[in-house]
């Protein structure tokens, strides 16, 4: 499968972006997505995940109650909804795949991953 992410941007404290995360192939649906963020300096690091409907969903704690992840599978597509951003969330966002059947926050279990998107948040 292949991934493509985008949505990203420059933006505001305080503001909002949604990244979307498009999948080729027809199984997408059979794959648990995952966002994970990679801030400049330092290591990549979890973000949100989503199982195969959006009913299971595990966030990272930094971005718990601003961030919400979302699927729609008829579109091949994963969304994340970015509210309430700060500084910190600048970053290259990248949305993978796994097929371990379970919410995983381990970026070794994400067999596909997307090429990222970047996005700055300016104070």
């Amino acid at each position: 499968v292949q991934l493509q992410a985008s949505g990203g941007g420059l933006v505001q404290v305080g503001g909002s972006l949604r990244l979307s995360c498009a999948a080729s192939g027809s199984t997408f649906s059979s794959y648990f997505v995952g966002w994970f963020r990679q801030p400049p300096g330092k290591e990549r690091e979890f973000v949100a995940a989503i199982g195969y409907s959006s009913s299971g969903t595990w966030y990272g704690d930094p971005v718990k109650g601003r961030f919400t992840i979302s699927r729609d599978n008829a579109k091949n597509t994963v969304y994340l909804q970015m509210n309430s951003l700060r500084p910190e969330d600048t970053a290259v966002y990248y949305c993978a795949v796994q097929r371990k059947g379970r919410l995983s926050q381990w970026i070794s279990e994400y067999e596909y991953w997307g090429q990222g998107t970047q996005v700055t948040v300016s104070s």
